[in-house]
């Protein structure tokens, strides 16, 4: 009994083994075409360097909705077609201005920029003390007392201490996403917030704030890392600080875009669905390329290797160019609501938005079957500098298909780099790296293959 045991175990090894080397020939396959004929880096030039800054509901937008189209074409997708959704559509406006004046009367020029989606301040702007606060406790302990006719300044810093830059981002984006309305609670005036950067320089970063519709709706900036070190130290001194800022915002009524799709038909189960994709639209101040160019056209780049390459995937493959990622998550409800209103079934949906930097890993939101299936593979993702599927979390825009049972993944480049350049005007082409964008894609191509072809 133990003989035959110990024999069914080395023929179940050995089948493991070669259905592996298998594995690892086609997805070998899949990344020297990548490596050696990749468009990706192309395409995103000419999303970057043709079209430049893609705002929802704005002109560029459709016209990088255009240029998608053109390029899923050109990959040899199955089928191309576009998405239809509803988008905000803000407009920042005339550049701001924005200074801080000290006791003595010295002035001092702000590095600033308006958040997304905010109030202009108006043709006077606005002019008052500042207020440092560190968190929404201190804020609720100052109350209206302290905090009625001020600017507040949201001085959170992202934490150095994790390595992880995206954990830092969501512990100290709380300042920029809720500050303004929390701060209007109080009778705030405006609200400055330190950009959400990792490293201490001149750019700000803008990004989306949500009012509430129970009090004002304040104007808010964002100011540079440097100027937020800056203005701490002189508000620790205790002398009076006034700041000043104009911002010349506007939302308008909502806009229509689309998403963009292109599909390569599975030869066996045409009817389970695999989604990989990343969001369209970026904010206004840079070309978008790390955020997040570099996830779309790494999708595209999936469905024209496979292509190149004669592979024929056994289930549905989805690139999908997401919109509004940024300031609304239209585009992803769109796509849900589509997969519900034709039943569709999505088994796999994974995501790039952390930039085209080298990746390291994959975050892994799904049930404990199917993460023990992804651990199978993990071997056939180490030579391709792949070591970490421990992670938890996918992305924003693939997230929602949870809700119809959808395994979820999120690519996971280094991150050290990436809120260099988030939301700031320094996201430009030039920060891509072609070599580290392409072997985003064979990751990411080689985990959609092997749901392709195994299921999850």
């Amino acid at each position: 009994m133990k003989k035959w045991l110990l024999f069914s175990l080395l023929v179940f090894l050995s089948c493991i083994s070669r259905a592996q080397n298998n594995d690892s020939i086609v997805i070998k396959k899949l990344a020297d075409e990548m490596l050696r004929n990749g468009q990706a880096y192309d395409n995103l030039r000419f999303i970057c360097k043709q079209i430049g800054p893609r705002l929802s509901g704005s002109p560029n937008a459709q016209k990088a909705v255009e240029a998608v189209v053109r390029m899923l074409k050109e990959a040899g997708a199955d089928t191309v077609y576009t998405q239809p959704c509803m988008v905000p559509h803000w407009e920042r406006g005339e550049k701001e201005t924005g200074y801080i004046q000290l006791a003595n009367g010295t002035k001092y020029d702000l590095h600033l920029c308006a958040l997304g989606n905010s109030m202009g301040s108006g043709t006077n702007g606005v002019k008052a003390a500042v207020i440092e606060v560190r968190d929404f406790a201190e804020l609720d302990r100052l109350g209206e007392t302290v905090i009625k006719g001020k600017i507040v300044f949201f001085n959170i810093p992202m934490n150095p201490t994790y390595i992880s830059t995206f954990r830092a981002y969501g512990e100290s984006g709380i300042g920029r996403r809720s500050g303004p309305a929390q701060a209007a609670k109080y009778g705030a005036v405006g609200v400055m917030v330190r950009s959400l950067a990792s490293n201490i320089d001149d750019w700000p970063h803008t990004g989306y704030t949500q009012y509430n519709d129970s009090f004002p709706k304040i104007p808010a900036v964002a100011i540079s890392t440097s100027d937020a070190e800056w203005l701490s130290r002189e508000l620790k001194k205790k002398m009076q600080v006034t700041g000043f800022f104009a911002t010349h915002c506007k939302m308008f009524a909502d806009a229509p875009s689309f998403n963009v799709i292109g599909e390569i038909r599975g030869t066996a189960f045409p009817g389970e669905i695999i989604t990989v994709g990343g969001h369209l639209d970026s904010w206004d101040l840079a070309e978008g390329a790390q955020d997040d160019g570099a996830g779309v056209v790494q999708a595209i780049e999936i469905i024209r290797a496979i292509k190149a390459s004669g592979i024929k995937p056994r289930r549905t493959i989805r690139a999908v160019a997401f919109m509004n990622e940024e300031s609304g998550g239209r585009g992803s409800a769109a796509y849900l609501q589509h997969a519900k209103d034709f039943n569709e079934k999505h088994i796999f949906a994974l995501e790039s938005d952390g930039g085209g930097f080298t990746p390291r890993g994959f975050g892994l939101e799904m049930n404990d079957t199917q993460k023990a299936k992804v651990m199978q593979w993990k071997n056939l993702f180490y030579p391709y500098g792949v070591y970490d599927l421990s992670a938890n979390g996918s992305g924003s825009d693939v997230g929602p298909l949870k809700e119809i049972g959808a395994a979820l993944a999120g690519l996971y480049p280094d991150s050290q780099r990436y809120f260099d350049l988030h939301h700031a005007g320094n996201d430009v082409f030039e920060s891509v790296s072609k070599r580290e964008l392409l072997l985003g894609a064979v990751n990411m191509g080689a985990f959609v293959w092997l749901v392709s072809e195994y299921g999850l």
